[in-house]
């Protein structure tokens, strides 16, 4: 598959609140004024990936925290419609935010869920590592998140 990753748009906001209720419909969806909202802030970077119709078919977001000594990125969300699915999309997707957090420094963290094998297994991948558990953290589910680090480019990260 061919996909090209571009900044979200307003525009893009309705297909991501799409893809978002799709695939965490029980854990609170965001919505398309959500997204909007999110790529308003000037500390908040969002990407979709397009396919080669130039439908969006995966989002991610981050948030560049701290400040330029002690910078920390957030990871928001990262969502991939269900029919691209083990394409490389989202790890494409998730090396772009990585290459953003890392022009900037610091570590990066996250929250994914405990079940959430797949996704675990790629910031596994990606350097990331468990440092502790949210219990109940997504609702209305009451589904638990762990919490993961990733080592700053500063960083050690053996």
């Amino acid at each position: 598959m061919t996909f090209r990753m571009v900044p979200m748009t307003p525009a893009d906001a309705d297909r991501c609140a799409e893809l978002e209720s799709i695939l965490f419909a029980g854990d609170g969806p965001w919505s398309a004024e959500a997204f909007r909202g999110e790529i308003a802030a000037p500390h908040i970077r969002y990407l979709v990936a397009r396919d080669e119709n130039d439908r969006v078919v995966a989002y991610g977001g981050i948030a560049l925290l701290g400040n330029d000594s002690h910078p920390e990125t957030e990871i928001h969300t990262i969502g991939a419609d269900p029919a691209i699915h083990r394409r490389g999309v989202g790890g494409a997707l998730l090396g772009e935010l990585l290459g953003i957090a890392d022009a900037r420094g610091g570590p990066v963290f996250l929250e994914v869920r405990t079940d959430n094998t797949a996704a675990i297994a790629l910031y596994h991948r990606e350097g990331f590592e468990i440092v502790g558990t949210r219990k109940q953290y997504y609702q209305p589910s009451g589904a638990d998140a762990f919490t993961m680090r990733r080592p700053g480019t500063q960083e050690d990260r053996s």
